[in-house]
């Protein structure tokens, strides 16, 4: 099972960098291949979102995530278009707090053949943009 893990330095604090992650209705408006994402039940520190996203084609799934204070956010797979998907935003404070070492894990399984351009695609260019995206949210809300 591939697994990716990226990190980026984002000038907000961690709390601030963890609303923009927990607004997941907001992800369609800034990352490029999200064509949707639907809260579909929402408690104090746990969602689960329906999300579409089109890489390639459209691929659809629903994962539960569950908040862990203000530095970190796991999910899980429940149901969708891949084996497995697992994964975590772990939030490191920089500069006594004022900035945030991100650091995304991601652990998928596609449950088919994909070929090895596409992964690395995926892994190489998705991924980077992506954390790219999310930093450009969190500084622009600050």
């Amino acid at each position: 099972m591939p697994v990716a893990r990226l990190s980026i330095d984002i000038d907000v604090p961690p709390a601030a960098l963890m609303r923009v992650i927990c607004d997941f209705a907001a992800y369609p408006r800034f990352l490029p291949d999200m064509e949707e994402a639907t809260v579909l039940r929402a408690e104090p520190a746990r969602w689960t979102v329906r999300y579409a996203v089109r890489i390639i084609r459209r691929v659809e799934y629903t994962l539960d995530h569950v908040r862990e204070g203000d530095t970190r956010l796991r999910w899980a797979l429940v149901e969708g278009a891949f084996k497995s998907n697992n994964g975590a935003w772990d939030l490191e404070p920089l500069d006594d707090g004022t900035r945030t070492r991100a650091t995304y894990t991601l652990e998928i399984d596609l449950g088919m053949f994909v070929p090895g351009s596409v992964v690395k695609t995926l892994l190489e260019q998705n991924l980077p943009a992506t954390l790219a995206a999310f930093k450009q949210r969190a500084e622009a809300k600050g």
